[in-house]
């Protein structure tokens, strides 16, 4: 049993700080059925609550910035101290995230076309329009591309919660202040999850 756990316990990781977000994609489509339903009525909830239209902007717009510091410090002290394996997990991170979270999600925005809530129905591919940007969820790559190889990488599972409910709450954030539809959220995790793994993978030296 305790091999078992051992050898899956990186995807049981990825299990635990991925629920947090998938429970709430679920529920929003159980609620409401559809994603102009769920858009419509958190527009009008952000309309009529300023507090907490004002917390998702913070999430939104800092969220992403809070692992900046973090994988500087991986590679000030890999670099400082000659620890290869932070230098390493430092230098992949920012490689992966350059790769997949602005060249190949700004490629597929541009290439899908798909309008953002509130923007129309008709996709425009190829639009130049930030408007028509909507897929897949830039932010929601980008947080689970940092947060994720810092879950896979210790596995603690206090970490593990803590990192899954940030990453959710940023990733949440995104379909509250009607930037993305809810698809364009699940689609930015899987990307961030493709870019979680390869990080974890490539600076991984065994």
């Amino acid at each position: 049993m305790t091999s078992f756990i051992h050898k899956y316990s990186s995807l049981c990781h990825f299990i635990l700080a991925s629920l947090p977000l998938l429970i709430l994609i679920a529920a929003i489509f159980y609620i409401f059925g559809n994603e102009d339903a769920a858009t419509a009525w958190f527009t009008a909830h952000a309309a009529a609550n300023p507090n907490c239209k004002s917390i998702a902007k913070i999430f939104t717009n800092w969220g992403n910035i809070v692992f900046y510091p973090v994988y500087l410090w991986f590679l000030i002290t890999g670099i400082r101290q000659k620890k290869k394996s932070r230098l390493r997990f430092a230098l992949v991170y920012l490689t992966v995230q350059i790769i997949v979270s602005v060249i190949t999600v700004r490629f597929l925005k541009i290439a899908i076309g798909r309008p953002r809530p509130g923007e129309g129905t008709f996709f425009e591919p190829y639009s130049s329009h930030g408007a028509y940007h909507s897929l897949p969820s830039g932010h929601t790559c980008e947080i689970y591309g940092a947060a994720l190889p810092l879950v896979l990488r210790y596995k603690a599972l206090l970490l593990t919660l803590l990192l899954g409910l940030f990453a959710a709450a940023v990733a949440f954030s995104r379909i509250y202040l009607a930037w993305h539809h809810p698809s364009d959220v699940l689609c930015g995790w899987m990307l961030g999850s493709v870019a979680g793994f390869a990080i974890h993978l490539f600076s991984n030296e065994n």
